[in-house]
């Protein structure tokens, strides 16, 4: 008994674990339940014909979703990749539902999807901690100042809204990630089996969406920016790219014939993407749509939409980007080689995201917490933020310092406000309030007005807004499973207040860990001081 309390005590001390315990916590007070949006509903549809006998597109779906390939059958024309992650829950969560006591339940949530949202994020958000945590350690930032930036990364970026919707954001963040870290273990070390997993992590993302290839030529721009910056000899250089290469390349393209020859099964071409096809059948169904369709959009209105719209500004989303450019900016002459490297390339993947999405007729990712297409990329540069904030703090005048927390605080506040309700609420509501909104202000009047039971007078419950009395009763609840379970009634009283004592048991335990991290990292900074 006294050798488990003793071994009990060594983990709550250790600041890694500590870690991981407040990424499982966070993943699970967040979760609603539902997958979150439409295209996660689909994707986990495809995870289910991968072991079962159903298609992968109903045909009632058709033609909101889905496009005729081989046979005339429909399939889904979104990569395999998240379905594959979603898999192993899925196989738990369909044996789950037929249990005993599932069977008078009214499956709303269903059981399937809160299995495979729970699981599924719990485990991304776990991993992802411990890998931001890992590269933030390599770009040589203290303990302190890398837990720093992960927390930040958890809860004060667009991270923990994709963390309760359960989009690709988030698997994508995972793999990039990893494959910096392992490549840049690579640079340092020449292991090939550390090139070699850095190089499948990115692969990995070319099955998701093929647009990662980005993610890719950004892991080849960090490795090279890093020996650029510590003045590496031309010769050397390019015996490192070559390398480099002789590893990569292969990696790349196996990932790449894969997620060919799944399109090839689908739609019989190895060369076509979805998106012709999709344009095909959209102009069979309406012939007014330009010939360009869906690369319709003026360049300048995607561009600037991303950076200015207040619908889906990425500096109003993740405000955190803005103080990661500043202190970047700012900080450029004393920063080391890694982190100058890290940096701009992270920049230069924005650019890239944006620039390559601002033509696309549905650029700011639709229904969607600001703009998921390039939110990705913004959490990779808002990493390094608060740990360049703490390691540079003598250099900071008062002003700059208490202005760089203040827009943290900012960040989390928005990014909690994220979770509170349903993210279609909003776009419903501009069906009727027009365009452009601030859609970060409507929410917190949203939240307000619901809090003090206001929705009838403020006009924010206004059923016939939705033409769907299932999306009416999810947008008129706050967004957790406890009180979604109470505000649909399909679960029975026991089950719902089962829930709450869970839910609640686990919010407490997360600032328990929280404080027990707050305090180790105090006693590390003390004993190093």
């Amino acid at each position: 008994m006294l050798a488990m309390s003793s071994r009990v005590g060594r983990w709550l001390r250790d600041p890694l674990l500590l870690l991981s315990l407040t990424a499982g916590l966070l993943a699970f007070v967040v979760q609603s339940g539902e997958l979150g949006t439409a295209d996660t509903m689909h994707r986990l549809q495809t995870t289910h014909w991968l072991w079962t006998s159903e298609p992968q597109v109903f045909p009632n779906d058709y033609p909101e979703f889905g496009l005729h390939g081989r046979g005339g059958r429909l399939y889904s024309w979104y990569g395999i990749g998240q379905s594959l992650l979603m898999l192993p829950a899925d196989l738990l969560g369909t044996w789950a539902a037929h249990w005993v006591i599932f069977s008078g339940y009214g499956d709303d949530p269903a059981v399937r999807s809160i299995v495979v949202s729970y699981i599924t994020n719990i485990m991304v958000n776990v991993l992802t901690a411990l890998i931001a945590f890992r590269l933030l350690r390599q770009l040589r930032f203290d303990v302190r100042e890398s837990m720093a930036g992960v927390l930040a990364l958890m809860f004060c970026t667009t991270h923990l809204h994709y963390t309760q919707n359960m989009m690709e954001n988030n698997s994508i963040m995972l793999l990039t990630l990893t494959g910096f870290s392992f490549q840049y273990e690579w640079l340092r070390t020449a292991s090939q089996r550390a090139l070699f997993l850095g190089s499948c992590a990115l692969g990995l993302n070319l099955l998701t969406r093929l647009t990662t290839g980005l993610d890719l030529i950004a892991g080849a721009i960090f490795v090279l920016l890093v020996l650029w910056f510590e003045g590496a000899p031309g010769r050397g250089l390019w015996r490192r790219l070559i390398a480099y290469s002789k590893v990569a390349a292969p990696v790349y393209i196996f990932f790449l014939l894969i997620d060919r020859t799944y399109q090839f099964y689908r739609f019989g071409s190895f060369t076509n993407t979805y998106v012709a096809l999709f344009a095909k059948e959209q102009r069979l169904q309406d012939p007014s749509l330009p010939a360009n369709f869906p690369w319709s959009t003026p360049f300048h209105v995607g561009f600037l939409g991303a950076l200015v719209q207040p619908e889906k500004s990425i500096f109003l989303f993740d405000p955190l980007l803005v103080l990661a450019i500043f202190l970047l900016v700012l900080l450029w002459k004393v920063l080391t080689p890694e982190v100058r490297a890290y940096g701009l390339t992270s920049l230069l993947l924005l650019l890239g995201y944006i620039s390559f999405y601002a033509r696309y007729t549905y650029w700011s990712g639709d229904f969607a917490w600001g703009d998921r297409y390039v939110s990705t990329a913004v959490e990779l540069v808002a990493l390094i933020a608060v740990p360049l904030l703490m390691r540079y703090r003598e250099r900071f005048e008062v002003t700059i310092w208490r202005a760089g927390w203040g827009v943290v605080a900012v960040s989390l506040i928005i990014q909690l406000a994220s979770l509170a309700f349903w993210v279609p609420l909003e776009i419903y509501q501009m069906e009727t309030l027009g365009h452009p909104t601030f859609v970060i202000a409507l929410r917190f009047k949203n939240i307000l007005a619901f809090a003090l039971g206001k929705m009838d007078a403020w006009g924010l419950n206004n059923e016939a807004m939705t033409q769907d009395a299932w999306d009416y009763v999810h947008i008129t609840t706050w967004n957790f499973l406890p009180l979604l379970l109470r505000r649909v009634g399909a679960a029975p009283g026991w089950v719902v207040k089962t829930a709450f004592a869970v839910w609640l048991a686990a919010i407490t335990a997360l600032a328990s860990v929280l404080l027990r991290l707050q305090s180790i990292l105090r006693t590390v900074a003390e004993a190093h001081a």
